[in-house]
């Protein structure tokens, strides 16, 4: 499940990211808890699910539930004009997408995302009186983890 984890990353090391791999693989466990039949024996894979704690991401996958987040934003100090958004989902998120019409099965889900994006941030300009029908909102830079 969490092999298509995704997300827009800019220069610099992600602190998040031991963590997160640390949170996946408990939960990987727990799943793999739940199709193996009860024992009377504690495993430890059990206790050491037990004693991760979930993010909020974590928590709605497991709720199968569609999660998106900023999680940060940087400025180009070379030129301040430029900056760098992090965003994170989960799959849901981006079934939801779909389901909203900014992709179909098959599309590759930085796409689905950068068109996502794009509306966000053309309705924002809108809202604000804001013509930018023929501005380049950057590209979206995805790398799998």
């Amino acid at each position: 499940m969490f092999g298509n984890f995704i997300k827009k990353v800019f220069s610099g090391e992600n602190p998040q990211l031991k963590h997160q791999q640390e949170v996946q693989a408990a939960i990987k466990a727990k799943q793999q808890l739940k199709a193996k039949p009860k024992t009377k024996a504690k495993p430890k894979a059990k206790v050491a699910v037990e004693k991760a704690p979930l993010t909020e991401k974590e928590k709605a996958t497991l709720k199968q539930e569609p999660w998106v987040d900023v999680i940060g934003f940087r400025v180009n100090p070379d030129n301040v004009r430029n900056g760098f958004f992090e965003i994170d989902w989960n799959d849901y998120w981006i079934e939801k997408l779909k389901q909203e019409g900014y992709g179909f099965d098959g599309d590759p889900e930085d796409e689905i995302v950068g068109r996502w994006y794009r509306d966000i941030c053309y309705n924002a300009a809108a809202a604000e009186g804001i013509d930018i029908t023929d501005q380049d909102f950057g590209i979206l830079k995805v790398n799998k983890l």
